[in-house]
């Protein structure tokens, strides 16, 4: 079987709402989240809900192809699941066209952000940059959330902006890596084109918490052995998963193209990690 179908996809899903795990939005973690704060001086005595749901959180980055990430919508849709639709400015990811028909299907729209990259460090331009652009992608959708592209090329981290300024001034309720308590929460990631591309990947992880989620035995490398270990029940009741739709299809020669890009990328990601991982060693 081949991986990172749209048939797979679909099955993953399946699979997460037989265990009974509900399907839902970063939007709703979050508006779960802030109300349970509210009562945050009562939580010995209440029993809350949404702690004791089973739950995963669709993320999706919009980084390329818009046009899969219709087609992961509408499966989503088709089986009363909600999922995040993260959208880039440029053309590669931004077609007004296909956001609209993901929020008319009830999914949320939000803005994935690269600002920092884009200005180059500069982060009085980035900040203005930022408005612009959360203001752009409201014209489709309310836009509650945001999320940084990690930019694996780029110099800059896109969440550097924020020691400066404070997204939430805007009405933002949430960045996934700023504003998800990862103690409670598992995070998975399709980056490199596989479920433990946190060996490669630059920005895409969760530091301090995936050196603990390795000796738990909660890393898994193909989708076929994610659904084993779902089937196992060996899934943590609350997950955050990610995934870049433009991965995921149908379509023989799109997939081959993509496994061959995904594969040349891992590569040149692994080599500038350990560069990085040289030059911090060299400096301490």
């Amino acid at each position: 079987m081949r991986d990172f179908t749209l048939d797979i996809y679909r099955e993953l899903l399946e699979r997460l709402q037989a265990k009974g795990y509900k399907l839902i939005s970063y939007a709703d973690y979050r508006h779960d989240n802030c109300q349970l704060s509210t009562v945050n001086c009562q939580l010995s005595t209440i029993n809350c809900q949404m702690s004791n749901d089973k739950y995963v959180i669709l993320r999706h980055d919009v980084d390329a192809k818009p046009g899969n990430s219709l087609r992961t919508a509408q499966i989503e849709h088709s089986m009363g699941a909600k999922a995040t639709y993260y959208f880039r400015v440029g053309k590669e990811s931004n077609n007004p066209e296909i956001i609209r028909a993901i929020a008319r299907l009830g999914h949320e729209i939000g803005y994935h952000y690269e600002d920092m990259s884009l200005c180059k460090g500069d982060k009085k331009s980035a900040w203005e940059h930022f408005q612009t652009w959360l203001e752009y992608f409201r014209r489709f959708y309310a836009v509650e959330t945001i999320c940084m592209h990690g930019a694996p090329t780029s110099e800059w981290d896109g969440k550097e902006l924020w020691k400066e300024y404070d997204y939430k001034s805007l009405g933002i309720i949430g960045e996934p890596y700023l504003d998800t308590d990862f103690s409670d929460v598992f995070y998975l990631t399709d980056t490199g084109r596989c479920w433990d591309g946190y060996r490669v990947s630059l920005r895409d992880k969760i530091e301090g918490y995936q050196e603990e989620w390795n000796a738990r035995g909660l890393s898994w490398h193909t989708t076929p052995e994610l659904i084993q270990a779902i089937e196992a029940d060996r899934l943590p009741a609350h997950v955050m998963m990610t995934t870049h739709p433009q991965r995921w299809t149908n379509n023989k020669a799109q997939w081959y193209k993509e496994y061959i890009l995904q594969t040349i990328k891992n590569g040149i990601k692994f080599c500038i990690n350990r560069r990085r991982r040289i030059y911090c060693a060299e400096t301490h």
